[in-house]
């Protein structure tokens, strides 16, 4: 028995296991779902499918390039699915996939963190730039 945390635990046991970056789950798993985008679209397409001009208009700071490569990561990850449909010309949608909406409680979890700690991790970070000797080691590095 241990009296670390469950998480600082895990990631002991990954450490000495002796796992490289390679097969790190943390790097693996968690590095694509902290990304910029992941998250943003994942919540998008958890009220249901939809196509990617609309999913590019719900986050209207992503660009193009960055939606469709994102999203082939989704699929690539087993997150998310795309359907062609044969119109003219071809209507595509992604949705969830069940291992996708599997992601959605703990993702709501940390959602709703954020909302909750939102003003007080922006209070942290005004005291902290208000110290010029803290904003100035912090620019070096």
């Amino acid at each position: 028995m241990t009296d670390q945390p469950p998480l600082a635990d895990a990631f002991s046991r990954w450490g000495s296991a002796g796992l490289d970056a390679g097969t790190c789950p943390i790097r693996n798993v968690l590095d694509r779902l902290g990304d910029k985008w992941t998250m943003l679209i994942l919540v998008a397409l958890a009220a249901g499918p939809c196509r990617f001009g609309a999913l590019g208009r719900s986050l209207p700071d992503i660009s193009k390039r960055m939606l469709t490569q994102t999203l082939r990561d989704l699929e690539r990850d087993g997150l998310a699915t795309r359907q062609v449909f044969p119109t003219r010309p071809p209507r595509v949608e992604y949705r969830l996939s069940p291992l996708g909406r599997s992601v959605l409680q703990p993702l709501s979890a940390l959602v709703d963190w954020a909302e909750c700690h939102d003003q007080a991790i922006r209070q942290a970070r005004a005291r902290f730039d208000a110290v010029p000797s803290q904003k100035t080691a912090s620019q070096a590095e």
